[in-house]
């Protein structure tokens, strides 16, 4: 939920984080209804680690306030760690948390009730950030950031598509088995396993029909 999500790299973090403490203050100060979500985290302290910029942000909440530094003499509860299109992803493109953590574009870390505290903050708050922005800074700022942050989603995913195809033609050009062939496979050996077993059924049978033609050998005394 965090605003390294900036995609305009150069600015300085410092100002990055007045940036983000001063959105989170205004909409928080709007929005009354989330006070007991904000009250559940009061005191508790959040490192934010932006994995491309090497950044850390921390935020924090106070007597039903938000606050963000680039830095905090407080261990922090827990740590959230994506790239910065990871945190455009979550922020601007609203897409579901836990599906980023599936994906592992966003790592979680810490005490276990932080974080699902944190979460029932996120899904409530449900913050659109493009407004926030134009709202607080002006409709220039706003828009060149939400405009820089969606071409950044865009930018990945047209990246993570390229490399999909690479990968996939790479194994076509070794002759890798690919989910049909392999499915196809699967099958073979499922119905060899079942031909073995009703093989190794019938010898079974065998043997005991033998056994039993057998008479056990004896003599007179």
């Amino acid at each position: 939920m965090s605003l390294m999500f900036l995609p305009l790299r150069l600015i300085p973090g410092a100002v990055q984080a007045v940036v983000l403490g001063t959105v989170l203050d205004l909409f928080f100060a709007r929005n009354k209804d989330l006070a007991e979500h904000l009250d559940a985290l009061d005191g508790r302290v959040y490192q934010i680690h932006v994995r491309d910029t090497g950044m850390d942000f921390y935020m924090g909440f106070r007597a039903g306030r938000p606050w963000v530094h680039t830095s905090c003499q407080q261990e922090p509860d827990v740590r959230i760690d994506a790239t910065t299109g990871g945190f455009a992803r979550l922020c601007f493109a609203h897409e579901d948390a836990d599906d980023l953590v599936f994906q592992q574009v966003l790592k979680l870390s810490g005490d276990s009730e932080a974080m699902l505290r944190f979460k029932k903050l996120l899904a409530a708050a449900d913050i659109d950030w493009e407004r926030e922005l134009r709202n607080g800074f002006g409709e220039f700022f706003g828009s060149r950031v939400a405009q820089a942050a969606k071409a950044l989603i865009a930018l990945e995913g047209k990246a993570s598509t390229v490399v999909h195809e690479a990968v996939t033609q790479c194994l076509k050009d070794m002759d890798v088995p690919d989910e049909a062939r392999l499915g196809d496979w699967q099958a073979g050996v499922e119905d060899a396993t079942r031909r073995l077993s009703r093989l190794k059924g019938k010898i079974t049978r065998l043997e005991h029909r033998l056994d039993s033609s057998v008479s056990p050998s004896g003599g007179d005394a």
